[in-house]
C-alpha cells in the first residue's frame, strides 16, 4: 500500500496532462463526487460551478471523444446537476453507460423490487438515516450517524445476501447493487471500443469505489490517481483536493 504508517498518501504527483498527451492518445474516466465537486451531507447538496459543465465538454473536445464520467449516481441524477453533456458517461457505479451520442453501451440495470425498497427505506427511517433510491439499487447514508457505520454494513451485508446483491461502502454511504456493477467494468467496457481502444485510460477517483475504477485502467497499461489524503492500494499518483484535479485537468 502506497501510505505513511499514519495513513496518509505517499504518493505523488501525476506527470502534467499536457504531458501524457505528448507521449500519445490518453483516455480520462473521472468520478464525479469528491473528485470533480466536493462531498456534501446529503447527495442533493452538493455545489457544482457553473463553468464546470462546458469545462467538461471542452475537455472531452481536446481528447477527441475520449473522456467518460463514472459515477456513483445514477445518470439522470448527474444530468440534473450537469445537463445533459455530449460525453461518455457511466452512472450507477458503471453499470449504467451512455456514449456521447447518447446510445445506450451494454444492457439496462435493473432496479430493486419494491419489497426490497421498502424495507431499506424502513431501516433508514429507524435509523436516523437516509435512504437514496437508484435506478440500479440503494444506498444508506450515515454520514450524519457515523457511529452506525458497522451496524448498516452489517444490515446491509445480510439483507444483499439473500437477494443476490453485492454492498459497496464509500464515505459515508453503504450502497447494494447487483452483481457486475463496478467502475472496472465500466472502463473495460469503453476501452474496448473507439475513440478508447488504443489510449492510456487514467481513472482519478477519491473513494473506495475508484480502486475498482484504478484497476480497470491498469488491466489496460494505464493508471489510477487518488484524490485526498487516503491510501490507495491501487492508484501510482495522487491530487491532494478537488481543486487539484481541476488545476490538473486544466479546466
Amino acid at each position: 500500500m502506497a501510505c505513511s504508517m499514519d495513513g496518509s498518501t505517499t504518493l505523488p504527483a501525476p506527470p502534467l496532462l499536457g504531458e501524457l498527451l505528448v507521449q500519445g492518445p490518453v483516455a480520462l474516466f473521472l468520478d464525479f463526487d469528491g473528485t470533480l465537486v466536493e462531498i456534501a451531507a446529503r447527495p442533493g447538496e452538493i455545489f457544482v460551478p457553473d463553468a464546470l459543465a462546458g469545462a467538461l465538454q471542452t475537455l472531452s473536445s481536446r481528447l477527441d471523444g475520449r473522456l467518460a464520467l463514472v459515477s456513483g449516481r445514477a445518470l439522470d441524477d448527474l444530468a440534473g446537476h450537469l445537463g445533459e453533456l455530449a460525453v461518455c458517461r457511466a452512472g450507477s457505479h458503471g453499470a449504467s453507460r451512455y456514449l456521447a451520442d447518447g446510445t445506450r453501451l451494454g444492457e439496462e440495470p435493473r432496479g430493486l423490487a419494491d419489497s426490497s425498497i421498502a424495507e431499506l427505506k424502513s431501516y433508514a427511517e429507524d435509523n436516523g438515516l437516509f435512504y437514496e433510491e437508484k435506478a440500479h439499487g440503494g444506498a444508506l447514508h450515515f454520514r450524519d450517524q457515523p457511529a452506525k457505520k458497522d451496524a448498516t454494513l452489517a444490515f446491509a451485508a445480510d439483507f444483499a445476501g439473500s437477494r443476490d446483491l453485492c454492498v459497496t461502502s464509500g464515505k459515508g454511504v453503504i450502497e447494494l447493487v447487483r452483481p457486475g456493477a463496478t467502475k472496472a467494468a465500466a472502463v473495460e467496457a469503453f476501452m474496448e471500443i473507439a475513440p478508447f481502444a488504443g489510449a492510456t485510460p487514467v481513472f482519478i477517483g477519491d473513494d473506495v469505489t475508484d480502486e475498482d475504477g484504478f484497476a480497470g485502467a491498469i488491466k489496460f497499461g494505464g493508471f489510477g490517481i487518488a484524490v485526498g489524503e487516503r491510501p490507495s492500494e491501487r492508484a501510482r499518483y495522487a491530487l491532494g483536493s478537488v481543486a487539484a484535479v481541476h488545476h490538473w485537468l486544466e479546466i
